[in-house]
C-alpha cells in the first residue's frame, strides 16, 4: 500500500496508533509489533500494551500531523475514569466542558463554546440534541452526554482549519471514531465489561455494561464488528435556587408603613430600589437516566487498492428528570407581600428580609426526555496508481422529545417566611407557616409542555487525490449537505380557578392528604435553622385529579419553527513535504461553500418561510519547519465561519410571561466570520514526551448581538393566544389589570466584531524519559494551562462594557498523575475552570454565568491475567459544588448545587 508524504519513521508511529485503536473494551492487542523493514528503521519493537504506550500513539500522531491536533486514543478513553466523551475531552489542551447534572454535555475549545465546534462521527459532520435543565437543544452544539464512551475509540481535535477540512467551525472540528472492523485481526474476538456505579448522595447503585464482538476472514481482506453499551442511573442535584435577584418592585408595606399611600417613605424607597431574591428555595431534582449505545460496522478490502466501509451508530438517551421545591414566590407578587424587616448590603441587596403575606409555593416538577439517534455511512477508497479516489456518503437522525412536563403546584398565598442570604451560596430559607400540613395549601395552578426537537442531516462528498511526485499531493472534490432541523411544543397549562370552578374567594381546590406527599430535603448545605421538609404535590395522584393529561395540548405558534440549510461548494488543496535545509511540511488551498438558507415560523398568525443564500471563500495554509527531528514550529493562517444559532434564525415570536419579554428571531443573521492565526512550538525531548506551547489569535469579523426595545404586546402583532390563564402577562394583557404594561422585545442583530487570543502549555512527561530506576520510570505526568484573553462589547442600561466572550474561561487545567506497570495501573487526574459569563441575564442583572469548578477523578486497573481485568473508578471525588451567579460583578446567587461522589467497580473479560 501506498503512503503518500509519510517517511518509515511515520509509518511506525502511525502503524503503532493504528493498532491502538481499538474499542474500549477490546484494549491494544498486547504484543503487536510492526514488520520487519519497520524494525530495522526504528531499530526496535513497539509493544502496544497499556495506558502509556496510548499516551505514546497520540504524542505520534500529534506529531507527524499536518495541522495543530490532539489525540486520544482507546486506552485513553477507556482508562481515564470518564462517563462520557465531553469528560475524556476536558483532559486535552484548550477544552473545557460545561455540565449537566453533574456530567460533562458540552465542550467550549479555546474559548468558543459548542455553537462554534463541529462534531464529525465517522467522518460525518453530526448534531445530536438531548435536553438540559430548561429545555431541549435548539443549537448546533453537540451534546456529547448522548454516547457512552465505551462506543469510541479515537478522538482527534483539529484545531486548526484546512481547505479539505468541513467548515462551520471558529473553534475546532473533532473527529470520533468507531473503529475499523479488520483492525481486529484475524479470526474472532469477544469482550465484556461490567461495573457497578454508586453515587453516595443517594446511595443509588446502577449497571453499567458494555459488549463487542468482531470477526475477520483468515486473508483479512473481510470484517465485521458490532458493539453495544448500557447503563442505567440516578443522579440527585441538591442545593438552593434564587431564579435571579431583581429590584424595582415595590412592596405592599415595609416596616408597617403602606407603600402604596406612602410611595416616598425611604423604607419603601430603599427596599423598592434594592435587588431581592425572586424566587429563594431549597430542592431537589433528581436525574434518572438510562443510555443504550450500539456500532455495527463491516470493512472489505479485496486488495491493497480498494477499501470498502460501512458503519452505523445507534444511541438512546432517556431521562426522567424530578424537582421537589419549597419556595416563596416574590416575583410579582411584591406588591401583596408585607416586609416587616430587612437588611441591605454594600451591593445594594435586600440581604436579608423577615416576610408576612409571602406567597408560598411548593413545586412538584416531573419530565420525561428521550433522544434517539441514527446514523449510517459509507466510504468506497479506489487507487489507481498515483491516483485515489474516495467517495464517502451518510445520513444521520437526532430526535428529542418531550412527551411530559407537568408541573403541580401548592399555593399559600398569606404565609410567613424568612430568608438570609449572608452566606451567598448557603442561605437560611425559613418558613414560619407549616409546610408540612396539606390543610395550608391550595392546588392553585397546574402546566404540561410536550415538545420535540428535530434534526436530519445528510451528506456526500467525492475526494479525488493525486501525487505526482514525492512530497506533492494535490486534493481537490465537491461536496453537498442538508441539514433540517425543526421544533414544535404545545401547552396544557392553566390556574384551578380558570379551568374548574372554585368557592368564593378560593384560588384553588383544597389539598388534601392524598394529594401530597412529604419531601425532605437532606443534605444541601442548608444552615442550621433552614427549613428542611415540606409538603410537595404526589404527582400521580395530582394528575389523576385533575384529569390532566385529558386535557387538549395548545400548539404553541411561536415554537413552531424550522430551518433547512442546503450547503453545495467543493475545495482544492496543495501537501507538500520539501527540504531546502530545513525539513518543511504544510498545505494550502481554499473552500467554497453555497449556503442555501429556507426559516419557518409563524409570523401575525400566518406560517411563512424566508429564504436567503450566501456564499464564503475560506482560505487556509498550515505549514510546519522541522529545525530538528525533535523540535516543530507549526503556523496556520485561515478564514473561518460558523452559522448562526438555529434557534435565532427562525421568524415569528416567543412570550416570557412572567418577566415580560417576547423573542423574536431573525432569518438575516450573518454567520459569524473570523480570521485565525496560531503557532505553536513542540519539543520531543525523549521517546513518549512532549512539551508544547501554543498561542492563537481569533479576530472576529461579526457575531450576531442581542438587541431590545419597550413596546406593548399589542405592538408586537403576536395574538393574545400564545399567553397562559394564570400568567402575569395574561393579566395584564388578557384581564385588562394593565393593558398597555410595555414588553422588553429581545431580537437578535448583527454586531461587531471580537477578539480572543490565548496561550496553551502542555506537558506529557513519562518518568522513564530522566530515569531508568524500575519503580519510578513506571510513573508520569501529563497536564496543560490554557490561559484565553477575550474581549467584546456588551451594551446594559444605556452604557457600553467590554467584557469577556460569552462561556470563555481565563484560566482552564487538567492534569494526571499516573503509575502504570501494564499489569497495574493508577491515575488521579484534575481538571480546573476559572468563572466564565454565560451571556446577557434580565431583571436588571448584568450578566450571568457560573463560578470556577474543580473536579478531581481516579482510576485503579489491575490484570488478574492476559484475560480479565478488575476496574476501579472515582469521579467527583471532591464532591464540587456548581455555582451560578446573576449579576456582574456582585454575583448574586442564581443557583448552588452539588451532585455527589461516583465510585464504579467492575471488569472486563476478553476471549
Amino acid at each position: 500500500m501506498k503512503y503518500p508524504l509519510v517517511s518509515r519513521r511515520t509509518k511506525a508511529a502511525l502503524l503503532a496508533g493504528c493498532a491502538l485503536i481499538l474499542p474500549h473494551m477490546a484494549f491494544a492487542q498486547e504484543g503487536a509489533t510492526l514488520d520487519a523493514e519497520e524494525v530495522a528503521d526504528e531499530g526496535n519493537v513497539i509493544v502496544v500494551s497499556g495506558f502509556r504506550e496510548s499516551l505514546n500513539a497520540a504524542v505520534a500522531a500529534k506529531r507527524e500531523a499536518v495541522g495543530q491536533v490532539d489525540v486520544i486514543v482507546a486506552e485513553d478513553i477507556a482508562k481515564f475514569p470518564d462517563t462520557n466523551l465531553a469528560e475524556s475531552l476536558q483532559r486535552i489542551p484548550g477544552v473545557a466542558i460545561e455540565r449537566d447534572a453533574g456530567e460533562g454535555r458540552q465542550i467550549t475549545v479555546r474559548g468558543l463554546g459548542a455553537q462554534f465546534t463541529r462534531v464529525r462521527v465517522n467522518g460525518m459532520e453530526t448534531i445530536a440534541t438531548s435536553v438540559d435543565g430548561a429545555a431541549s437543544n435548539r443549537d448546533r452544539a453537540f451534546d456529547f452526554n448522548v454516547f457512552a464512551s465505551e462506543l469510541f475509540n479515537s478522538i482527534v481535535v483539529n484545531k486548526t482549519a484546512s481547505a479539505k477540512l468541513d467548515e462551520g467551525s471558529l473553534g475546532a472540528v473533532i473527529d470520533l471514531s468507531t473503529g475499523n472492523p479488520l483492525a481486529f485481526g484475524a479470526g474472532s474476538k469477544f469482550v465484556v465489561t461490567a461495573q457497578g456505579r454508586y453515587n453516595d448522595l443517594n446511595d443509588d447503585i446502577s449497571p453499567r455494561l458494555a459488549g463487542l464482538a468482531a470477526w475477520n476472514n483468515a486473508d483479512e481482506t473481510f470484517g465485521v464488528s458490532a458493539s453495544v453499551a448500557w447503563s442505567k442511573y440516578e443522579t440527585a442535584e441538591l442545593g438552593n435556587n434564587s431564579v435571579r435577584w431583581a429590584n424595582d418592585a415595590a412592596f405592599r408595606s415595609v416596616g408597617g408603613v403602606d407603600c402604596d399611600v406612602n410611595p416616598a417613605d425611604p423604607g419603601c424607597v430603599e427596599v423598592r430600589d434594592a435587588f431581592h431574591p425572586r424566587i429563594p428555595r431549597y430542592g431537589l431534582v433528581n436525574h434518572e437516566r438510562e443510555r443504550l449505545g450500539a456500532t455495527a460496522a463491516l470493512q472489505f478490502r479485496p486488495t491493497d487498492s480498494t477499501n470498502i466501509e460501512i458503519n452505523a451508530l445507534y444511541s438512546n438517551f432517556k431521562e426522567d428528570r424530578d424537582e421537589y421545591w419549597g419556595e416563596v414566590l416574590l416575583r410579582s407578587n411584591e406588591d401583596e407581600i408585607d416586609v416587616v424587616d430587612y437588611t441591605i448590603d454594600g451591593n445594594n441587596n435586600m440581604i436579608s428580609a423577615d416576610l408576612s403575606n409571602a406567597w408560598i409555593r411548593n413545586e412538584r416538577y416531573h419530565r420525561e426526555s428521550e433522544t434517539d439517534f441514527y446514523q449510517v455511512s459509507g466510504r468506497l477508497e479506489q487507487q489507481f496508481g498515483d491516483f485515489t479516489a474516495t467517495l464517502f456518503g451518510g445520513f444521520s437522525k437526532s430526535d428529542a422529545s418531550i412527551p411530559v412536563e407537568t408541573t403541580i403546584i401548592f399555593d399559600d398565598r398569606d404565609g410567613e417566611y424568612s430568608y438570609d442570604y449572608a452566606d451567598m451560596k448557603f442561605p437560611r430559607l425559613t418558613f414560619g407557616t407549616d409546610v408540612t400540613q396539606p390543610g395550608n395549601f391550595q392546588l392553585a395552578e397546574f402546566r404540561d409542555r410536550p415538545s420535540q426537537v428535530e434534526n436530519k442531516f445528510r451528506t456526500i462528498a467525492l475526494d479525488l487525490e493525486y501525487e505526482p511526485v514525492d512530497g506533492l499531493r494535490l486534493s481537490a472534490g465537491p461536496f453537498y449537505r442538508k441539514f433540517e432541523f425543526f421544533t414544535t411544543s404545545a401547552r396544557r397549562d392553566s390556574q384551578y380557578c380558570s379551568a374548574f370552578d372554585c368557592e368564593p374567594g378560593a384560588y384553588g381546590a383544597p389539598v388534601t392528604p392524598d394529594l401530597a406527599e412529604l419531601f425532605e430535603l437532606g443534605d444541601a448545605g442548608q444552615p442550621s435553622g433552614n427549613t428542611n421538609a415540606w409538603i410537595v404535590p404526589d404527582l400521580d395522584a395530582a394528575v389523576a385529579f385533575l384529569d390532566l393529561y385529558g386535557i387538549p395540548a395548545v400548539t404553541r405558534e411561536g415554537d413552531e419553527r424550522g430551518v433547512t440549510e442546503e450547503v453545495k461548494g467543493g475545495y482544492f488543496q496543495t501537501d507538500f513535504e520539501i527540504d531546502p535545509g530545513v525539513r518543511m511540511t504544510g498545505n494550502f488551498g481554499v473552500r467554497y461553500a453555497h449556503t442555501e438558507q429556507a426559516s419557518q415560523g409563524f409570523v401575525s398568525g400566518q406560517y411563512v418561510t424566508v429564504e436567503r443564500s450566501y456564499d464564503d471563500f475560506l482560505p487556509a495554509v498550515n505549514v510546519n519547519v522541522f529545525p530538528s527531528d525533535n523540535f516543530i514550529i507549526r503556523g496556520a493562517i485561515a478564514q473561518v465561519i460558523t452559522r448562526p444559532t438555529l434557534g435565532q434564525l427562525t421568524p415569528g415570536g416567543t412570550v416570557d410571561e412572567f418577566n415580560f419579554r417576547i423573542t423574536s428571531g431573525n432569518p438575516f443573521i450573518e454567520p459569524y466570520r473570523a480570521w485565525n492565526y496560531d503557532l505553536s512550538l513542540e519539543w520531543y525531548f525523549a521517546p513518549g514526551a512532549i512539551l508544547s506551547l501554543a498561542g492563537f489569535i481569533k479576530d472576529i469579523e461579526s457575531f450576531p448581538v442581542s438587541a431590545s426595545r419597550e413596546i406593548t404586546y399589542a405592538q408586537s402583532g403576536l395574538p393574545t393566544s400564545l399567553l397562559t390563564s394564570g400568567t402575569p402577562a395574561y393579566d395584564a394583557v388578557v384581564n385588562g389589570t394593565d393593558p398597555n404594561r410595555l414588553f422588553e422585545a429581545r431580537t437578535t442583530l448583527n454586531g461587531e466584531g471580537a477578539v480572543i487570543k490565548g496561550l496553551e502549555l502542555g506537558l506529557n512527561l513519562p518518568f522513564s524519559a530522566f530515569t531508568s530506576a524500575s519503580f519510578l520510570s513506571d510513573f508520569g505526568v501529563l497536564g496543560n494551562v490554557t490561559y484565553v484573553d477575550s474581549n467584546r462589547d456588551e451594551e446594559f442600561g444605556n452604557e457600553i462594557y467590554e467584557i469577556t466572550f460569552p462561556g470563555v474561561s481565563k484560566y482552564s487545567a487538567n492534569g494526571t498523575i499516573y503509575y502504570d506497570t501494564g499489569r497495574f495501573s493508577v491515575r488521579v487526574s484534575g481538571a480546573y475552570r476559572s468563572d466564565y459569563n454565560t451571556g446577557g441575564s434580565g431583571n436588571n442583572n448584568f450578566l450571568e454565568g457560573f463560578g470556577s469548578t474543580f473536579n478531581l477523578d481516579a482510576s485503579i486497573r489491575y490484570k488478574l491475567t492476559d484475560n480479565i481485568e478488575l476496574l476501579l473508578d472515582g469521579n467527583n471525588l471532591t464532591d464540587q459544588y456548581r455555582y451560578r451567579w446573576a449579576d456582574d460583578p456582585t454575583r448574586r446567587n442564581y443557583e448552588n448545587n452539588h451532585f455527589g461522589r461516583i465510585i464504579m467497580a467492575g471488569a472486563r473479560v476478553e476471549f
